[in-house]
């Protein structure tokens, strides 16, 4: 009998041996991350291009082991739809442009929608928005530009982290003197006049971005408001933050509040790993090698421009 049940045992084994399981998603180790160029509003900077990116956001992605294309604006959708399929993320950085009229809300509404129709297909394409990125997804999002005043400029702030932050795919990968270093340390840079309230004529009002949206953090601005600090979509891969992660590793103006602690270090580059993480999920990829070569912001190159403006280092379009 016992001779049997093993014998039983090992016909199981092996049958179950030979049917393969569920299939392992396809993590692709040469990620991809557009960022979209920003229309130029410094008189300062006017003359060296008409759209730009801080090297701070390319260098951010970067050193998290992702490639950059920069992804210019007023491109024909066609065009668009080429580059979405040839790259695995996008990133909307921060400026001072219209959230519903401005070229830069133009284009980004594009990649928007084609990443909602890609994800109901099965096909992974996560987001970003810093700071001005970050309004303009919530935007995206409501259908209506929800901007109150909430000033923070050139300050550094601890995160008031909701229930929910420990075990958001943003953070649970943070260790937990980590989180709670961010909770009660300056670790994010704020450069704002801006915000979206979460009040509930704002955010917590519209059932647009309360159904879309799962809050990380608050903070509290100059005029007493609450606003939205961190954002990351309850289904799909989008995330938002108001505050500047790439300044604390890539911003040195002596004058201003860029937090350059150990551990507002260590938050600006878990940050960029998940997003670059987020990426690695995505299978898009170029037609050839020639042209993804071409795509790269390696064909161009930053400008020093420390002297006239807050930025070390500019890319030009």
């Amino acid at each position: 009998m016992l001779t049997l049940c093993v014998l039983l045992l090992t016909l199981i084994s092996c049958c179950c041996g030979a049917f393969p399981g569920p299939p392992k998603q396809q993590i692709n180790d040469r990620p991809i991350i557009g960022i979209l160029t920003q229309e130029t509003e410094d008189d300062n900077l006017k003359p060296f291009g008409k759209t730009y990116i801080p090297s701070s956001y390319v260098k951010y992605l970067e050193s998290a082991g992702c490639r950059v294309t920069p992804v210019k604006l007023n491109l024909t959708l066609p065009e668009y739809e080429k580059i979405f399929n040839s790259i695995n993320g996008m990133m909307f950085i921060g400026g001072a442009v219209n959230l519903l009229t401005s070229d830069f809300a133009k284009a980004a509404a594009v990649f928007y929608k084609l990443a909602l129709k890609a994800y109901v297909s099965g096909d992974y394409f996560p987001l970003w928005g810093t700071c001005l990125g970050f309004q303009l997804l919530t935007a995206l999002v409501a259908g209506d530009d929800l901007l109150t005043n909430a000033t923070v400029e050139n300050k550094a702030l601890p995160l008031k982290l909701t229930a929910g932050a420990e075990s958001s795919r943003m953070f649970r990968n943070f260790p937990p003197e980590l989180m709670k270093s961010l909770s009660q340390e300056p670790l994010t840079g704020n450069f704002h006049h801006y915000g979206i309230a979460t009040q509930a004529s704002t955010f917590e009002g519209n059932e647009r971005l309360e159904s879309f949206f799962s809050i990380l953090s608050t903070n509290k601005a100059k005029e007493g408001v609450e606003f939205v600090s961190t954002i990351e979509g309850k289904k799909y891969p989008f995330y938002g933050v108001q505050w500047h992660p790439e300044v604390s590793r890539f911003q040195w103006h002596p004058d201003q509040e860029f937090p350059h602690s150990v551990n507002a270090v260590r938050v600006s580059y878990l940050t960029a790993d998940f997003f670059v993480n987020e990426a690695r999920r995505s299978s898009h990829h170029f037609s050839s090698a020639k042209e993804e070569d071409a795509a790269l912001i390696y064909n161009y190159s930053p400008l020093y421009v420390g002297n006239i403006s807050s930025y070390m280092q500019i890319y030009f379009f």
